[in-house]
This record gives structure tokens, C-alpha cells and sequence, in this order.
């Protein structure tokens, strides 16, 4: 597994820095599903291409984020602002999330980053 991509199970989870701050896309995965096996070296890849963000994968079909998160596919992306779900890319059966869906994960990611941006206006300081 790539360096910018950190494993997370649920307790690790609940005390990590996804919940506090910064913008993370969260891949839900499983080790025998042939999709997921497919779409984990461009996560990875992705990951990287972003500077040290990081991104975090969760596999462990037992976790109870699984059902936290609904999931009725992997893989499955979920983008997080600040601990928030921003965007969910849920894989198709039978099919999975490609290049396309990868895009559009950071893309995510970047306009959550630029709406946090906006957000938080100027700064506000006197000299």
C-alpha cells in the first residue's frame, strides 16, 4: 500500500484527523473483490499525485463503519471536509469505479477544499 494511503479501521477511525480537520477520501474495499483489487493501484496513485493529503482505506468488510456508512458496494469513496461527508462515489455492480469516478473524487476534493477556502473568508486580524 502507498505511503499516502493510510489503513483505518474503526477505532482508528473515530480518532483520526479525518474527523477533525482537512479534506480525505475514505475508500471502502474489500480484499477479494476483483473490482476493488482493480481500482486500489489508481486510489493509490491518486493519493500520491496529491502532495502528502492524506487518504485512507478502510477493508475490513467486518468493521461497523460498513454499516455506518450503508454500504452495499465497494468499492465506495466518501469524501470528508472537516469530519463532514462532502461526496460519495459508490461502485456500479458488476463494474466498479474506473479512471472517470477517480477524477471525479478529486475533483471533489478540490472544490471542498476551495468551499472551505471561501468559507472561512479573510482574515480578520488589526495591525
Amino acid at each position: 500500500m502507498s505511503r499516502a494511503v493510510e489503513r483505518v479501521g474503526a477505532a482508528s477511525f473515530r480518532g483520526s484527523r479525518l474527523l477533525k480537520d482537512g479534506t480525505w477520501a475514505v475508500a471502502f474495499l474489500a480484499d477479494w473483490c476483483p473490482f476493488c483489487q482493480a481500482f486500489r493501484p489508481g486510489f493509490e496513485s491518486m493519493a500520491a499525485s496529491l502532495g502528502g493529503r492524506l487518504i485512507a482505506d478502510v477493508t475490513a468488510e467486518e468493521s461497523p463503519l460498513w454499516d455506518t456508512f450503508a454500504l452495499e458496494v465497494v468499492p465506495t469513496v466518501v469524501v470528508f471536509r472537516g469530519g463532514i461527508p462532502v461526496a460519495r462515489f459508490d461502485g456500479i455492480p458488476g463494474v466498479g469505479l474506473g479512471e472517470k469516478e477517480l477524477a471525479k473524487v478529486a475533483a471533489a476534493m478540490e472544490a471542498a477544499d476551495r468551499s472551505r477556502s471561501i468559507s472561512d473568508g479573510p482574515s480578520r486580524t488589526r495591525p
